[in-house]
């Protein structure tokens, strides 16, 4: 079940991800004709039977793979996290209240940016002085309404090890390692996420709240970032974007069919075993992020020699090892290993590391 790739590149692009090559060809088939409909996918009505059954199955994967309680409602909208990071804010953090966030790279500087537009919002912790290479501790305690996260930094190759404890509800930018581990949901007012880091293509977005803590905020709130107005329509307020949401639901069902979230955590701690080892054995590269902090989805090095990173990135591409450079921000290169990356190929990649070690050591 866990082939997802027959062909001769190794995509290790940060975004949009890999996906499985069942998805694609499934996906690609749809935009044909829909599961024998004789209407294409993309030219149907989203109130047609079909596509309300794919809405509804997505959501309901969801459900299941991440284990909601029944008070969490989940959406699939658009505008990625880009929007998200006002949608949040508007929905969250009160009239006169406070939203605490940590700063550990761009995008999570970037949600806090937004918030400022909304209301009183503030760093908790950040990284910057030391360009983003660590996850600061989180203190156990905020004086604010909500605390923002972003659990996954792509450009730096952070994260956090595991779910945060604090004493308030927490709100995280889940884009690039949704469903990649278990989560205890719980701790989580709301989560958003694009899906074209670990779920789908670019054009949708995943939202999950508690609907116990939303419509407190005091504020009107357009109808669009209104999170209840969406959820009122079944998550269908406007045109949603039927593609996007169709391939994420045969992603989801590519990770229930091989084993959930518990165990694409296994196969992506071996992906990042792998890597990580012959980063540290290897003396022509360096990591980037700093130990403690190292995102199993994304992989940040640079050549010990920065002389050599453009004959490394030629080995990669002679090996069809594809989207190995890194973030201009960084340099040197990022290996993104999402759920869809099988293991061999961060093993092809390692291989072409040893052979660069023998050939120019």
């Amino acid at each position: 079940m866990m082939s997802t790739t027959t062909h001769a590149i190794h995509n290790f692009s940060a975004g949009p991800c890999i996906l499985p090559q069942s998805v694609l060809q499934q996906a690609s088939d749809a935009v044909r004709d829909l599961d024998g409909n004789g209407l294409s996918l993309i030219e149907m009505s989203h109130r047609s039977k079909p596509f309300v059954a794919i809405m509804e199955e997505a959501r309901q994967l969801v459900r299941t793979e991440l284990g909601l309680p029944d008070h969490y409602e989940v959406l699939f909208l658009q505008g990625g996290a880009s929007l998200g990071f006002l949608t949040a804010a508007m929905n969250f953090l009160p009239e006169g209240g406070s939203m605490d966030y940590a700063v550990t790279g761009t995008w999570a500087k970037n949600a806090l940016k937004e918030a400022k537009l909304v209301g009183q919002a503030q760093a908790l912790t950040s990284s910057e002085e030391t360009g983003f290479d660590r996850i600061p501790a989180l203190p156990a305690t905020s004086s604010a309404d909500f605390v923002h996260i972003t659990t996954n930094n792509t450009i730096f190759g952070t994260q956090y090890a595991g779910d945060p404890v604090m004493d308030k509800p927490i709100v995280a930018d889940m884009s690039s390692d949704i469903f990649s581990r278990p989560i205890d949901v719980e701790k989580y007012a709301c989560i958003y996420a694009g899906a074209q880091k670990n779920m789908g293509p670019a054009g949708t977005v995943l939202y999950i709240y508690d609907k116990n803590q939303i419509g407190k905020t005091g504020r009107t709130i357009p109808s669009y970032l209104d999170l209840a107005v969406h959820a009122d329509k079944d998550s269908m307020f406007n045109t949603p974007p039927v593609f996007a949401v169709y391939t994420s639901m045969l992603t989801l069902r590519w990770l229930r069919d091989n084993g959930g979230v518990a165990a694409a955590q296994e196969r992506n701690a071996a992906k990042a075993a792998c890597i990580y080892g012959e980063i540290d054995r290897n003396p022509l590269f360096q990591g980037f992020a700093d130990v403690a902090s190292r995102s199993v989805m994304n992989a940040t090095f640079t050549a010990v020699d920065d002389a050599n990173t453009a004959d490394f990135l030629s080995a990669c591409e002679a090996a069809g090892v594809s989207g190995i450079k890194g973030h201009r921000s960084v340099g040197g290169f990022r290996a993104s290993m999402y759920n869809a990356l099988p293991l061999e190929s961060v093993e092809v990649l390692v291989e072409v590391m040893r052979e660069f070690e023998r050939t120019h050591g």
